[in-house]
């Protein structure tokens, strides 16, 4: 295989390199399959990208080898790439400000796969007028400390589930793409990431309550063992959240994946690789497009 091939995208021309590249080593998956992984599920994933300043993980020499956080665009982003200057208070990057992409087309997604970014991760807020507006989402992410694991986290979403419930959310479930899970609510609007933040954190120390064997909500890392972590604090404005149908670095490639409450409630719930979570786009559609419907207090 050439080293770089041409390609054209809606219109835009990308330069594809080292296509044949492993980047999963135990498995042989390879940069030209994470590309057309993210080609195949853009119509699904773009539309959670889509306005959110993103955070990538990327992998140059493979999940195996060092890695790095990417919040700035890096040199050489071609002009056509949408970018956003936001500002980073406290960034250790010594910048009052960062240049972020921001998603919004399978060009731009393309691009950013040929770069190695594996895992993608978004705030729980969009852009409005060039800066942040207001969250739209509420994520509670559940982070079990072994030997507890997705059953455990399956039990504590459906305990979650139930909770939010009585508020009047309807929380949707997906895995990390890992060990733990996330649960996402749409907001009706008209909240401030703090009051998010104190929100969940209330329905978290609720469920510790009432669970006090199974969910903790203390981020104290020695009471986590055999326990589900309900991680409230990911609703903060400076905090990301891996998107759904991102992939994840790991021995296999895996994907942050959707599932059906049947699914949770039943317990049938684990990572998932890419060929699979497309075959279930084809059976399910997006299973979190409930969560991109026009929003109503």
């Amino acid at each position: 295989m050439a080293d770089r091939v041409l390609v054209h995208i809606e219109g835009r021309e990308l330069e594809l390199s080292n296509l044949d590249k492993v980047l999963y080593p135990s498995v042989g998956f390879t940069k030209g399959e994470i590309i057309d992984y993210y080609v195949r599920v853009a119509p699904v994933l773009l539309p959670h990208l889509r306005g959110r300043p993103l955070t990538r993980i990327r992998f140059p020499n493979g999940v195996d080898a060092p890695s790095f956080f990417e919040k700035n665009a890096p040199g050489g982003t071609p002009a056509w790439v949408r970018r956003q200057t936001l500002p980073v208070p406290g960034s250790g990057s010594g910048r009052d400000t960062l240049d972020f992409i921001v998603v919004d087309d399978v060009a731009t997604l393309a691009w950013l796969a040929n770069l190695a970014a594996i895992e993608l991760h978004t705030p729980q807020w969009r852009l409005s007028n060039g800066s942040a507006a207001e969250p739209d989402l509420l994520v509670a992410d559940l982070d079990p400390g072994p030997p507890a694991g997705l059953a455990e986290c399956c039990l504590v979403a459906v305990a979650a589930k139930h909770r939010f419930e009585v508020d009047g959310m309807r929380p949707l479930a997906k895995t990390s793409g890992k060990k733990g899970m996330q649960l996402l609510c749409q907001l009706p609007g008209g909240q401030s990431s703090e009051e998010v933040t104190d929100y969940a954190r209330l329905v978290a120390e609720d469920l510790e309550r009432a669970l006090p064997e199974l969910i903790t909500a203390k981020m104290t890392k020695s009471l986590r063992p055999g326990k589900v972590f309900f991680d409230w604090s990911q609703n903060a404005a400076a905090k990301t959240t891996v998107s759904a149908y991102s992939l994840r670095a790991g021995p296999t490639p895996t994907v942050s994946a959707p599932f059906t409450w049947d699914e949770v409630e039943a317990g049938a719930v684990r990572p998932l690789p890419p060929g699979e979570v497309l075959g279930r786009i084809d059976t399910f559609g997006d299973l979190l497009a409930p969560l991109l419907s026009s929003r109503s207090r």
